[in-house]
């Protein structure tokens, strides 16, 4: 490794704007522990650095088609649409002693049903729809066109999905000039570093996670070998679909609480390189290499659902329930766990 002045290292550091601030703090509180884990260098230092779906719907009542089944997305937990018995030629005419009669996945169902009501016009709805709701269901109307005609008939099916949001987190990697790959040091300043990274984010009901943390041997550019860490660690939110929300108001859905974690983990990495640019030579062993901070948006689909743009063509940022009942095993639907990324600005399918 070749020997360098530490002052050229410093080059392009900024000025801090608030030095008493909780995130310079904590930036301070890293750099001093990088000192404390300080082990003597057996060599000088380098020459040089581097470096949110809700599903649209245009009614809230959905009409059947004489030829084909009708697909109905319902959000899990929730109450899905009116779901008509009737197309959209019927709903706009006059419809003389109409009789209605709907069966589901789980045979006929009766009015008194407490999780599928029908209405008195023969609609659909579901309350609090459950996975083992999804599957097909079937209308079955009776009706005269006027007084004088016979009775006519009409057979409409529904295919009813369970739908849920994506579970959406940051992805983020940095890299730190590091000990020898196989010193101890490195992997307390690890632990040290989520530690801070996760009380940054408690008070938003976020988490911290690390994915990946590597150490490897660098060769600089016109320069010798350095030691760098390599971490990866994702920012996800606390809260789930079943489980208490953080608060009521709209400010802390979770997509507004992963953004303001984004902004405080971004700008604590930016306080760690203001902090170092402050301190009187040298500097430590351990520190964070500026510029190299990269950050992924991704939505990944939990276990048993999936995205499929060609299948669920109205619902493509959906992830629909794989298996809806019965149904699946004549239709053959595909199901496709994907991540999507917003740097990429395209799905990867598991």
């Amino acid at each position: 490794m070749e020997a360098s002045a530490p002052g050229r290292a410093r080059r392009g550091w900024r000025r801090a704007r608030a030095a008493d601030s909780p995130l310079s703090r904590a930036a301070v509180v890293l750099v001093v522990s990088a000192l404390v884990l300080w082990a003597p260098p057996s060599v000088g230092y380098l020459d040089r650095l581097p470096r949110n779906a809700h599903l649209p719907q245009d009614s809230v009542k959905i009409v059947g088609s004489p030829n084909i089944p009708v697909k109905v997305y319902v959000m899990l937990h929730q109450k899905s649409p009116h779901v008509l018995c009737v197309t959209q030629r019927l709903r706009n005419s006059e419809l003389i002693d109409p009789s209605f009669q709907w069966h589901g996945p789980k045979g006929k169902i009766i009015s008194e049903n407490s999780t599928a009501q029908i209405t008195s016009t023969g609609s659909l709805v579901f309350q609090n729809f459950e996975e083992s709701m999804s599957g097909v269901y079937t209308c079955f109307l009776e009706y005269k066109p006027t007084v004088e005609e016979v009775i006519k008939n009409l057979q409409l099916k529904y295919v009813v999905y369970a739908y849920r949001e994506p579970h959406y987190y940051y992805q983020f990697t940095a890299r730190y000039h590091a000990a020898p790959c196989n010193s101890i040091y490195n992997i307390s300043f690890e632990k040290k570093l989520l530690q801070i990274l996760s009380k940054l984010v408690l008070d938003l009901s976020c988490e911290v996670s690390l994915l990946k943390s590597e150490c490897h041997r660098v060769k600089m550019q016109r320069a010798g070998l350095q030691n760098e860490l390599f971490f990866t660690f994702s920012v996800s939110s606390l809260d789930t679909e079943k489980g208490p929300k953080p608060c009521a108001d709209h400010s802390c859905e979770s997509s507004k609480r992963l953004s303001k974690a984004k902004n405080l983990i971004e700008r604590f990495f930016n306080q760690q390189v203001e902090v170092l640019g402050r301190r009187a030579e040298p500097l430590p062993e351990i520190y964070y290499i500026e510029g190299t901070l990269q950050m992924v948006w991704i939505n990944r689909c939990f276990p048993g659902y999936g995205m499929n743009i060609l299948k669920h063509p109205r619902c493509p940022e959906c992830c629909v329930i794989c298996s809806p009942g019965s149904y699946n095993s004549r239709d053959g639907i595909h199901c496709l766990q994907c991540n999507s990324s917003l740097v990429f600005g395209a799905k990867a399918c598991l």
